[in-house]
């Protein structure tokens, strides 16, 4: 599985920015799409996640403001952020799964930046 994250950018508190993540290869067998972020000297942290069913999760951090959807026909999981704060600038990694039986394959994009600044 190859991903293809697109998206970042600057913007200012308040402000908005869709990130996509584009996959290929063996999609068929992915569990769920996810988006982590991590911010310069923290944790790399889940931030939303979408199975193949649809449902959805969000860090507590995020609830409210970003949204996930994925698009199965195209094999893409976008990521809308609203309300964007300061505290949401970091690195953002797109990330997939394959789970089979009680092995995890993790598979992960390039990162995009995201800053949130005035």
């Amino acid at each position: 599985v190859q991903l293809q994250a697109s998206g970042g950018g600057m913007v200012q508190p308040g402000g908005s920015l869709r990130l996509s993540c584009a996959a290929s290869g063996n999609t068929i067998e992915i569990n769920a799409m996810n988006w982590y972020r991590q911010a310069p000297g923290k944790r790399r942290e889940l931030v939303a996640a979408i199975t193949r069913g649809g449902t959805t999760n969000y860090a507590d951090s995020v609830k409210g403001r970003f949204f996930i959807s994925r698009d199965n026909t195209k094999n893409t999981v976008h990521l809308q952020m609203d309300s964007l704060v300061p505290e949401d600038t970091a690195v953002y990694y797109c990330n997939a799964y394959i789970a089979i039986s009680s092995s995890r394959t993790d598979y992960w994009g390039q990162g995009t930046l995201v800053t949130v600044s005035s």
